[in-house]
């Protein structure tokens, strides 16, 4: 049997503090609300959701208002907001699941409801990464350690959702998977997109490297041209390839260098120069689609006056080199491809430091 929206609304409305448990599990009850930062789910008590009254019209349960910001709405905005959705369809999907009421033909649904932001949007990317949590503790945290990349003091740009929704394709449903979000950021550090790497829940294997069982584990939305996953803030050298986790294993031997993560080979050649670049480092990924990426890369830098350095992996990428090699082989070969004025600033210190991290 089919139920229509208002059903839909009448049933969540009926199970209001189960809705805010699930949905809002950093709020807590206070008399005949739910209190939480607001309708991303961030702590605090600005919000407050009611959980008590009828199940439509004045003073319904499930109703919300968010005294910080004025914003308010029922509690199909609370799951359309904490789950990162902007379809209607999605968003009832979700609550006929969590109600667990039988899935009724999309077409006999309102095709769109209004949303504070457009799927795949820049403003759904920050969206995305607001909900999400800081990885330290999280499964994000245990993938990149398995990666052998344990140094994470600069990866304030990234984060972890453990419900993250990916669609196969448009003909097929919503699935839910743990992932680890990454703010695409433009010079100024403004969000612009995010990328996802969805995690295997069942742990790390070799075959997979920890990414979960799917077709497509990584994918990016928003504004990604010119723009990058940034640790440190770029001036007059910096560092700049394809992969996140490409990026963090050269963290490792080189802590203070700033570096960028471009996503793809064709996006690492577009990348932006900060102003008052001098000198740009690139980690090439040993293959065709990297050796064009960092011929045309090469070429943009001499045009606008900056010294491009290409660094080669051993093997496919500096974390395989990484995983395969050892931090120390990685640390040898940073030591003779970049700048010796290089060394000093950007790699001895880190060792005298005491910085260097062994991967497990």
């Amino acid at each position: 049997m089919r139920q229509s929206t208002s059903e839909v609304t009448a049933g969540l409305a009926r199970n209001a503090e189960a809705v805010c448990r699930h949905f809002l599990p950093n709020g807590h009850r206070e008399g005949r609300y739910w209190m939480i930062g607001d309708v991303q789910g961030t702590p605090g008590r600005s919000m407050f959701v009611r959980l008590t009254g009828p199940e439509s019209g004045k003073g319904a349960a499930g109703k919300w208002t968010d005294a910080a910001t004025g914003q308010n709405g029922d509690l199909l905005d609370i799951i359309r907001e904490s789950c990162g959705l902007a379809n209607f369809s999605d968003v009832v999907m979700e609550a006929r699941r969590f109600l667990n009421l039988p899935q009724s033909d999309p077409i006999n649904e309102p095709v769109v409801r209004p949303s504070s932001a457009r799927a795949g949007s820049p403003d759904a990317a920050r969206r995305l990464f607001a909900m999400s949590q800081p990885i330290p503790g999280t499964l994000a945290e245990t993938y990149l350690r398995c990666r052998g990349i344990n140094d994470l003091r600069n990866a304030e740009n990234l984060r972890f959702h453990p419900r993250c929704y990916y669609r196969p394709d448009r003909n097929r449903a919503v699935e839910r998977w743990p992932a680890m979000i990454a703010a695409v950021t433009d010079l100024d550090g403004r969000i612009t997109g995010a990328h996802r790497t969805w995690l295997d829940p069942a742990g790390f294997s070799q075959a997979r490297l920890g990414k979960a069982p799917i077709a497509s584990p990584r994918r990016a939305m928003g504004s990604l041209l010119g723009h990058a996953v940034r640790f440190g803030i770029a001036r007059d050298v910096m560092a700049a390839g394809e992969g996140i986790e490409t990026m963090l294993s050269l963290k490792l031997v080189l802590p203070a260098l700033p570096m960028a993560a471009a996503l793809s080979a064709a996006h690492l050649a577009a990348i932006h120069f900060p102003a008052g670049l001098r000198r740009l480092y690139i980690a090439r990924d040993d293959d065709p689609a990297g050796d064009w990426a960092t011929e045309r890369l090469i070429t943009r830098a001499c045009k606008a006056d900056i010294k491009a350095i290409a660094l080669s992996p051993r093997r496919g990428d500096f974390n395989e080199d990484l995983r395969l090699l050892g931090i120390d082989a990685l640390q040898s070969a940073m030591r003779v491809q970049i700048a010796p004025e290089d060394v000093d600033r950007f790699m001895e210190a880190a060792v005298l430091a005491g910085t260097k991290v062994v991967p497990s």
